[in-house]
């Protein structure tokens, strides 16, 4: 289950931000995911929950905003909503696609004290 390590991964951003912004507690953290970015929104909630406990990221609350995915077509030149890797250009047809957007993961905001 890679979403412990990435929940992991926040706190350790969390912490590191802290010392840097000058912060003691961090109430709320929303958190971008794209579809195609291969993480599970209720399994990184739960360990999130797990990996905040006596940190200053404790009874933190997690949102997850869920970002579209697009892609740039190079066969017909236009930019298209995909839901997965390999997906087929819906104007098109063609699978010469370039991911631009929905592969990230991203802290968006946090509300601190």
């Amino acid at each position: 289950m890679h979403e412990m390590s990435i929940a992991e991964g926040i706190v350790q951003v969390l912490e590191e931000q802290a010392k840097e912004q000058h912060y003691s507690k961090v109430k709320t953290v929303w958190l971008e995911i794209g579809p195609l970015a291969m993480i599970e929104s209720e399994a990184l909630s739960f360990c999130f929950e797990a990996v905040t406990r006596g940190t200053l990221a404790q009874d933190a609350s997690l949102q997850i905003i869920n970002i579209k995915g697009e892609a740039f077509c190079m066969q017909c030149l236009k930019n298209v909503p995909i839901t997965q890797r390999y997906d087929s250009c819906q104007s098109c047809g063609s699978h010469q696609l370039q991911v631009t957007q929905g592969d990230e993961m991203r802290i968006k905001e946090l509300e601190v004290e």
